[in-house]
């Protein structure tokens, strides 16, 4: 009889592997079933959320340079990409390079669909480059207590301008804001005198100048503004589109991690901090051979200096001052 148990046993067993493969296998199947949803309904899902109803938000803060440049370039290609109602770019600057404010202009006058300049929040301002800017988008908005205007070009490198060049750098300056300000139907007159003559203007007397088409509080009162005004996309032929942000989506459009660290570094102060401690480094590793540490951070220093440096206008006199200094540091 005992033959006869350990049969059945095994039998048992067998019944009962077969009934755990079995389900692990249906387990198996079940999570490639579940995996194969997901990933379907992640694929409707993206286009349904481009086809979306949608604001996008971008913010400007500090300095115009290439970087913010790229990012704004970025951000009218994704807005047309995704079908966006309007771009809207929230501005605070001091001012920047002309070159990046030239194709800053550009990117917004043929952009192909609405753009909205929203010089923000209180107190913020849109000084020089961003005066510009601001007259370039389809609509010109200010935040109370803001500012704009003083658009007259400076020296980057802090070296005086001959009459020559300062007659020169001005009308061409000038020339630029009347060309904006009338494909954009704005006050050609006042937008000059903030080239010539440095004016700057409250958000109020911007409004009664014919400056700035808006003054809004916040974004959403803003939008609320908004809602219902007609314009041209690229004047003076381009389609003329009516705004409709009632029940739009924002949608806000950040700076990449890689534009992020090189708009940090585009800061002239960065730059030639960044290029003392590289030397300093080096000579650290001078005095101590053999002791790795110092010589690697500063090199890695220094070439973060000279990236920064390519982002800027630079005095390379002064660069080459602060580099003579190092080596006579060394050499003593």
């Amino acid at each position: 009889m005992c033959p006869l148990i350990d049969g059945v046993n095994r039998n048992d067993k067998l019944h009962s592997m077969k009934a755990i493969l079995l389900s692990q296998i249906s387990m198996k199947r079940l999570l490639v079933i579940l995996f194969s949803i997901i990933c379907i309904a992640a694929g409707l899902t993206g286009p349904t959320l481009a086809q979306q109803r949608h604001v996008l938000v971008l913010e400007i803060d500090g300095i115009v340079h290439p970087i913010s440049e790229g990012f704004i370039k970025r951000g009218v290609e994704k807005a047309k990409t995704d079908g966006a109602e309007l771009i809207v770019i929230e501005l605070d600057t001091p001012g920047g390079l002309l070159n990046s404010t030239r194709d800053i202009t550009q990117h917004l006058l043929e952009a192909r669909l609405p753009s909205v300049v929203y010089v923000s929040p209180r107190g913020a301002q849109a000084a020089s480059a961003g005066t510009f800017i601001a007259s370039a988008a389809n609509f010109s908005a200010m935040a109370p207590g803001t500012n704009i205007g003083a658009a007259s070009p400076v020296n980057a490198t802090g070296e005086e301008l001959t009459d020559t060049q300062k007659s020169k750098v001005f009308n061409d300056a000038a020339a630029e804001m009347r060309s904006i300000a009338n494909l954009r139907g704005r006050n050609a007159e006042k937008l000059e005198a903030t080239v010539l003559q440095s004016l700057s203007y409250t958000a109020s007397e911007a409004l009664e100048e014919n400056i700035i088409d808006l003054i809004a509080g916040d974004l959403d009162d803003l939008l609320f503004k908004l809602d219902g005004l007609q314009t041209i996309v690229q004047p003076p032929d381009g389609p003329q589109v009516t705004i409709e942000t009632t029940g739009a989506n924002i949608r806000r459009l950040d700076m990449s991690l890689v534009e992020k660290i090189l708009n940090f570094l585009a800061d002239p102060n960065i730059s030639f901090l960044l290029l003392t401690l590289g030397g300093i480094g080096l000579i650290a590793e001078l005095y101590n051979p053999g002791n790795f540490y110092p010589g690697v951070t500063g090199v890695i220093l220094l070439v973060l200096a000279w990236v920064s440096l390519g982002n800027l206008p630079v005095n390379w006199a002064g660069v080459v001052l602060i580099i003579f200094a190092i080596a006579l540091g060394t050499l003593e």
